[in-house]
């Protein structure tokens, strides 16, 4: 073993091997960074600073985000109309979360799920030769004051209510336009009773998922949508790196944990959530309930993210502290998992199969010797959900879009010795090519040291 502060250790060398093509820059990359970390030079990439304060520039990052605007909510709404239209279909319905939150402004968060249906339904009609947006909100009576304080954008909506004695899938119906065509579409989310029970109130017509003219619309990204998810993986990255000035050896992983939380929470991030594993505990991808104490040869892995106005980050990093010393062979897997993520990063293009970048990935874990440790998928969609759709992952016939998000988080799990994960969420750009999301911090970790 060597310690990550003394690039004379005969492991220095080993650490180059993994990646040819590094040699010595690995061991630079060490020196400066340990240099770096020891002096408390302020480096806004690193995030290594001696102010005082452990949260500095966490609480200014996003302080100028906004939410979306009401003129987007009313474009989103026409686009889905002309949609409906095009299928020939009468109307789109969704339960309150991603989905209606990105139609309606209606997420789970504002209206929490009960077996008393609250739905946003939306209809295309004709107004003045025009396909426009009828936008119905189906309500409980008792509930109908309360679902009005729900700010819901739109020229074109109502609120219709239904009493405790009828059934609300066909007061929903009856709401609809006349001229309703015998085809309903509802986000893949929808409960399963409430399919049911609008086929049930209308046999006649055909209950189905929407199809992928409507499901693209959340899928691709607009510019604001990108500005928050930027901004949030920003701060979420930047939170990690603050956390990592904080912790020693001897550590706990829940005390690392409430770091994270506390970071976050200066940083503006709601629905804040972390996922802190030491050492073998990260064999399991996703912990093992211990609270173990971080040990002088242990890899620290720290997965999180939060929302900010609805949308999501997800960011992990495998690191260790300056006066760590770690396994030679350990420092060759985390240089073999950066390598895969940036060949996934690098293959991800405008019009390529999701399932290419995922194998892309894959390869370069099997060619160092560690493809059967990578277990799980390449990646997911992100934006108004941590995890939709599409994903990158194997068996997939998806095509990557200008506008898409995705996680890429190439990772392995050595059962009992060792887990590594590298994420960094990106989306596709109007060019075609991939950029990330933490792009104005950093992006990917750099080193060990250098998350």
């Amino acid at each position: 073993m060597g310690r990550l502060d003394n690039v004379h250790s005969p492991h220095t060398t080993l650490l180059a091997r993994p990646l040819s093509r590094l040699n010595g820059k690995v061991v630079a990359l060490f020196a400066v960074g340990a240099l770096l970390w020891f002096t408390g030079i302020n480096i806004s990439r690193w995030g290594f600073s001696k102010t005082g304060d452990p949260w500095v520039g966490l609480v200014e990052h996003c302080k100028h985000a906004k939410p979306i605007a009401e003129s987007e909510f009313a474009e989103r709404q026409h686009k889905l109309a002309h949609a409906l239209h095009t299928l020939k279909a009468s109307a789109y319905v969704a339960e309150p979360g991603a989905s209606a939150q990105y139609f309606g402004n209606i997420s789970g968060s504002s209206w929490s799920l009960s077996e008393r249906p609250l739905l946003l339904m939306v209809s295309p009609i004709i107004q003045a030769g025009e396909v426009v947006p009828k936008v119905i909100v189906l309500t409980p009576s008792f509930e109908e004051t309360r679902a009005k304080l729900l700010t819901i954008p739109g020229a074109n909506v109502t609120y219709v209510s239904w009493q405790e004695d009828e059934d609300p899938y066909a007061v929903g119906l009856h709401a609809l336009p006349s001229s309703a065509a015998a085809r309903i579409y509802v986000d893949g989310m929808v409960r399963h009773f409430i399919v049911d029970g609008f086929q049930k109130a209308a046999p006649g017509v055909n209950v189905t998922s929407a199809p992928p003219e409507i499901t693209s619309l959340r899928e691709r990204k607009s510019r604001a949508e990108l500005a928050l998810l930027r901004c949030v993986n920003e701060v979420t990255l930047l939170a990690i790196r603050a956390v990592q000035r904080q912790m020693y050896i001897g550590i706990r992983e829940s005390q690392v944990k409430d770091l994270i939380d506390q970071a976050l929470t200066v940083a503006g991030v709601t629905d804040r959530w972390a996922l802190v594993l030491f050492g073998e505990n990260a064999a399991l991808p996703h912990g093992s309930g211990t609270d173990r104490v971080l040990g002088q040869s242990d890899l620290i892995l720290i997965d999180t993210g939060g929302s900010l106005y609805e949308y999501h980050s997800d960011v992990t990093r495998t690191f260790v502290l300056p006066n760590t010393q770690v396994p030679d062979e350990y420092l060759g897997h985390w240089f073999a998992v950066h390598a895969a993520q940036t060949a996934a990063f690098n293959a991800a293009k405008e019009g390529v199969v999701t399932s290419r970048v995922d194998e892309v990935a894959r390869k370069v874990l099997v060619e160092h010797g560690l493809g059967q440790y990578f277990t799980h998928r390449l990646g997911h969609g992100i934006g108004l959900e941590d995890h939709e759709a599409p994903y990158l992952r194997g068996g997939s016939d998806d095509i990557i879009k200008a506008g898409h998000a995705f996680s890429n988080e190439p990772g392995i799990y050595i059962q009992g010795k060792v887990g590594i994960r590298l994420e960094d969420c990106f989306y596709i750009n109007q060019d075609g090519d991939a950029v990330y999301l933490t792009v104005g911090v950093g992006g990917q970790a750099l080193d060990p040291l250098r998350p």
